[in-house]
Order: C-alpha cells, then structure tokens, then sequence
C-alpha cells in the first residue's frame, strides 16, 4: 500500500481559475533551474542518473499542481494528485541527491553548517524512518478522518499549508529509507524495512476505511459524493501499490550499493585515496 505520505489537494477548480496556479509552477522551475545550474558548477562531473531523477520529480510535481489543479473538483483529482505529490514526486527527488551535490560545490564554511546540520539531534528525530512513518500515515488521516479536509477546501491558505506538510513529509520518509544522500545514524535495513511495512499496512487500512465509510467521510462537507470518495479510495489503495514496489526497489538497491565496494580506476584513485603503496622489499631470513 501506500509508503510515502500523500499531499492530498483540498482546493483547486477556484484557485485555478483566479489565474494563480502559476506560483507553485514558478517554483518547481526554480527548483529545476536550480539544481541544474548546481550541476554545472560540479567541476568533477554530476551523475546524469540523479539529474534525471530530480528533474523526473520536478515534472511529476509540475503535473500535479498544474493541470491537475485546474480539474473540477474530484475527490478522484484529489486522490491523483496525492499519489503524485506524496509519494512519486519525493522519492524522484531524493534519488536526485541535492545534499550531495550541494556538499560538491560549496565552500567549506557551508559544507560544516550542512554537516552540523545533518548531525543535529532534531533531524535525527524527524528523519527517523518511523517518525517519518507517523507523519506521513498520521497526516493523511488527520485530512482524511477530520473537519480539516472540508476547511482547506474554503481556505486557500490552509490548502497549501498541507500541501507543504505533505510533500516534506514525503521528502522525509523517502530519504530516512533510500536516500542516497549522507545520513549519520541512519538505521539498519531491518528498520527501514519494519517502517516501510507498517507505513503500507497503515494506509492499507486507511483506504479500506476510507471505502467503506465513504458515505460519512471526510466529515464536514456540504456536498459529499459517497461514489466518488468510494473511487478515490480504490485509486489510493492500488496506486499506492506501484509506489510502495518503488520504494522498496529503491531501498534495497541503495542498501547494496553501500554494501558493495566499489573497484576505482588508478587514476580516479591517485586523485581521491592518493597513490597506490609502494610494497616494501622483501627481508631475509
């Protein structure tokens, strides 16, 4: 089921139509444009692999709060823009690695901020894989189970305070489990997985609750459609099936990476481990 936290879109056909869903536009190019131009500053060469994941993750978001948004409201909209925003968008970006691209081309000075930053106990805490967990399952219910999904219809505001919560939530749950960039104290694989699971079984169980109380649920709306939120929790469970099978690909595939030792070039390792040692000549007896 579904592992990385959905950002459920509370309020679009309006906002769209009073000519501003062009701001999170401009801001997903700004993060394109961004780590784009990061990458051409990385005299070493950048991986092209993680510019096509940012990039892939930026075109995702673009899609989701651009002609998605401007759909009429559906609770079926809703949901395909929550699998996009919450669960495919940051695992793109994650694979991108932008704290290691932005450790390659900074000075030092910033390199020791991003590195105490990276060490502060507050991170480790929110970046724990079953923090993360909690936050993504646990902000999708409170949307979902309470009044605060019919308020962030009316209150544009509020929409895309949740729209940020969700996204970073994601970010955050993505990267706690296959991030390729640094992450001191990062747990085991066996952590990771157990979060991994219990985030699925979580939303599992809130699509089926979802489903089957759709006529009372979300709460608070003047006009429910128990049809539509019956279809939405069906694209939930099994949309969310093809983004846990990502995930879990990409978790286990940066766990080998760490594990598998890398054979480097002479060359590339005179520049980074120094030469090879000279073996001393053999003693006598």
């Amino acid at each position: 089921m579904t592992l990385v936290p959905a950002a459920h879109v509370v309020a679009h056909g309006g906002h769209a139509a009073d000519g501003r869903v062009w701001y999170p536009l401009a801001v997903v190019g700004l993060l394109a444009g961004a780590y784009l131009l990061a990458t051409a500053r990385d005299r070493r060469g950048w991986d092209h692999r993680r510019s096509a994941a940012w990039l892939a993750g930026c075109a995702v978001l673009a899609v989701a709060v651009g002609p998605l948004a401007q759909l009429p409201d559906d609770p079926r909209g809703h949901m395909a823009q929550h699998l996009l925003l919450g669960m495919v968008a940051p695992l793109g970006l994650v694979l991108g690695a932008p704290v290691t691209l932005l450790l390659r081309i900074s000075t030092t000075r910033t390199r020791r901020l991003v590195g105490r930053l990276l060490r502060a106990r507050p991170l480790h805490l929110l970046a724990h894989p079953i923090t993360a967990a909690l936050l993504s399952t646990g902000g999708l219910a409170l949307v979902l189970l309470t009044p605060l999904y019919a308020a962030a219809e009316r209150q544009p505001a509020l929409h895309h305070a949740l729209h940020l919560h969700y996204l970073a939530a994601g970010y955050l749950f993505a990267w706690s489990l296959a991030g390729p960039d640094p992450a001191p104290r990062r747990p085991g694989l066996a952590v990771r997985v157990g979060a991994l699971l219990g985030a699925a079984a979580g939303h599992a169980a809130l699509a089926k609750y979802l489903y089957a109380h759709a006529d009372t649920l979300p709460p608070g709306l003047t006009d429910p459609d128990p049809a539509a939120f019956r279809s939405a929790a069906q694209l939930m469970y099994y949309g969310g099936d093809v983004a846990e099978l990502l995930l879990a690909v990409a978790l286990f595939a940066t766990w080998y990476h760490r594990r598998t030792p890398r054979t480097l070039h002479p060359a590339t390792r005179s520049r980074t481990l120094g030469p090879a040692p000279t073996p001393s000549p053999p003693t006598r007896a």
